[in-house]
């Protein structure tokens, strides 16, 4: 009698290797970009590699936790605007909030940007705890219900800009490192996003990782043998919030500058399609599919103000006759996870 078919699962050293690959490749453009003289091109890197961070944040709930989250530009919003509320706060010379809870305005990314990660996990946690509670298009509904309720929250806040956004007024500092160092702080990005796939891939390949996905296949069955699905869904959506916020506050370093626009569902939206894009199975493929987003974007915008009516026309093109994602053209390449 033949043996049943077992699915193939990803070799965690495999997937090391092209970690690695990735980040060594995102680690030559600065090099290459100023050897070429397009040192814009530095600025595209650095916001491809904070997307990267944002949508490998995100498939830990839509690709291993099977949870379709319409919610996440939320959290990388509100990421940017810790950062940017706290130094302006700190220009003014005044704190936020009163009492015991008020806290003193910074420019230090070293301290804002723990803040963002507190805040994101904060938040994430306590609307994944009611939005867990439904599933299918529920769930996507009232995640998307609590992106837009956010979103206005900030666009009302005429204090910090409202709909025009907040220009950050004072300079930020990294360990004595100013953001506005295209290279460096690029750099800095950089590790920051191999720290954070690495931590995903142990997350994805540990005890926890398991039962997230046996949750995605068969929740009740799950349930059944005693696990509390519920518990472990809430973290993963809980660390994929303050990650995703942490991305957030990395963008408002490098941007000097936020808007409620990051906070629009449109956002969420553009974090899925990295997902899909780059491929739900891996925890580097969402890193492929937002390069290849932001690289078509930054192309086809350079030719046309409506360029997202031909990325529809090419996004469509690829699901319909290759019926592949990125990652699974790199495997294709020699990428084999």
């Amino acid at each position: 009698m033949d043996e049943p078919v077992r699915p193939r699962t990803a070799c965690p050293s495999r997937d090391g290797l092209v970690i690695a690959a990735i980040v060594a490749a995102f680690a030559c453009l600065p090099p290459v970009a100023n050897a070429i003289d397009q040192p814009f091109l530095i600025r595209v890197g650095q916001r491809v590699v904070i997307f990267a961070l944002a949508a490998s944040a995100l498939n830990l709930t839509l690709g291993f936790g099977g949870m379709i989250s319409l919610m996440h530009a939320a959290f990388f919003g509100l990421g940017a605007y810790v950062v940017a509320i706290l130094s302006f706060h700190e220009v003014n010379g005044d704190s936020l909030g009163t009492g015991p809870l008020a806290l003193v305005g910074t420019s230090h990314l070293a301290l804002s940007l723990p803040l963002a990660v507190a805040a994101g996990a904060a938040v994430s946690a306590l609307l994944g705890a009611a939005a867990l509670r439904t599933t299918g298009v529920y769930f996507i509904m009232i995640t998307l219900a609590f992106n837009q309720m956010l979103f206005y929250y900030f666009v009302a806040q005429q204090t910090y800009g409202g709909e025009d956004g907040l220009q950050i007024p004072g300079a930020l500092d990294l360990a004595g490192l100013d953001p506005a160092r295209r290279t460096p702080y690029f750099y800095v990005c950089l590790a920051i996003f191999a720290v954070a796939l690495v931590g995903l891939q142990r997350v994805v390949g540990s005890r926890f990782g398991m039962v997230l996905r046996g949750a995605k296949q068969n929740e009740r069955r799950v349930i059944t043998v005693g696990v509390p699905a519920f518990r472990y869904k809430l973290a993963a959506f809980a660390i994929s919030g303050a990650l995703t916020a942490l991305a957030g506050g990395l963008m408002a370093g490098a941007e000097q500058f936020v808007s409620p626009a990051e906070m629009s569902w449109s956002r969420s939206g553009e974090l899925v399609v990295m997902c899909v894009l780059g491929g739900l199975d891996t925890v580097w493929g969402p890193a492929l599919g937002a390069a290849a987003f932001l690289i078509l974007e930054f192309g086809l915008s350079n030719y046309t103000t409506h360029w997202q009516l031909p990325f529809g026309l090419i996004v469509i093109a690829v699901a319909a006759f290759s019926r592949e994602d990125v990652a699974a053209w790199a495997r294709r390449a020699g990428w084999r996870a």
